[in-house]
């Protein structure tokens, strides 16, 4: 996710009679180094807070760990820091620390979360989006599968399918395909400047997917609502995803129900572009119709199930 360097901790050499007073060097979050006296070391939760939230802007999340080695608190302070932010909506809790809110600070509309950061939100309905999105897929098909979280939980699930071809501009999909180590499995990825969440975008992406004819095509996206329709936080990105729209016969877009009313810097399409939607059911009724109504079909899986 990212690395941050523990604050260094010395003692100043001072002759014998004189006072001896310990100092830290201190790194912050905002990549400042100062030495100050302990005392002054013991952040007020204010300050801590502004901190979490800023280390949690630029990286898309932060680990509960990393947080106590820069802070030089305890595990039970930064949780409950954690706590009081999310409380707040500005913050997700997840497995282990903390990720940016979709719809709070950290989630402007150019705001692009790295990968390890968006793998661990609403990871069981993310399965139960892949694993219905799995049944869908036929024998022999030439399927895209593009960038994204919930899309690579999908490249996990269609092991039993026989006979694909799959193209790709997710290293992240392409390396869960690699290690299936398939004979009747062929993987086509379409190069390009990546970006944090590891979408391959950009021209070379594009002229790739030019030539292509996909029968089917399994679309994550960053956000998605009725005035702004599927969008991205990446203008190289959107770009992108709409070849891969153009190449391919049918869509499938896979987004889980935070995603509803989150707005990316870019569109990608309009809601009835897409032939299916797949998300849980803790989607709201309101935009359960919406989508219906706009789209070929919304399917919404249960994600309960797979949590007893």
């Amino acid at each position: 996710m990212f690395a941050l360097m523990p604050p260094g901790i010395r003692s100043n050499h001072v002759p014998t009679g004189t006072k001896r007073t310990r100092f830290v060097r201190l790194r912050t979050l905002m990549g400042e180094e100062r030495s100050e006296s302990a005392s002054s070391v013991r952040l007020l939760p204010a300050r801590r807070h502004e901190l979490i939230l800023r280390e949690i802007e630029r990286h898309g999340g932060a680990r509960v760990r990393d947080l106590v080695t820069v802070l030089g608190v305890s595990q039970m302070t930064i949780r409950r820091d954690i706590d009081i932010l999310a409380d707040q909506g500005l913050l997700d809790r997840v497995h282990g620390g903390a990720a940016a809110a979709p719809n709070g600070r950290g989630a402007a509309s150019a705001e692009e979360p790295g990968f390890a950061a968006k793998e661990r939100r609403q990871y069981v309905e993310k399965v139960a989006i892949a694993t219905r999105a799995a049944d869908m897929i036929r024998p022999g098909s030439a399927i895209g599968i593009t960038a994204g979280t919930s899309t690579a939980l999908l490249a996990s699930e269609i092991t039993h399918v026989e006979d694909l071809l799959v193209v790709t501009n997710s290293m992240a999909v392409a390396e869960v395909l690699h290690q299936q180590r398939r004979s009747d499995l062929a993987v086509v990825v379409t190069g390009g400047t990546p970006t944090p969440s590891r979408a391959l975008v950009g021209p070379m992406a594009e002229a790739t997917l030019a030539s292509l004819h996909l029968d089917q095509l399994f679309m994550g996206v960053h956000g998605m609502a009725e005035s702004t329709g599927f969008t991205s936080p990446n203008l190289l990105e959107a770009q992108t995803l709409r070849s891969f729209i153009e190449a391919s016969t049918s869509i499938v877009v896979l987004a889980d129900h935070t995603k509803w009313n989150t707005v990316g810097l870019a569109t990608i399409a309009p809601l009835n572009r897409a032939d299916v939607v797949i998300s849980d059911d803790n989607l709201p009724d309101d935009a359960v119709s919406t989508l219906q109504s706009e789209c070929g079909s919304a399917l919404i899986v249960d994600g309960a199930v797979l949590r007893r």
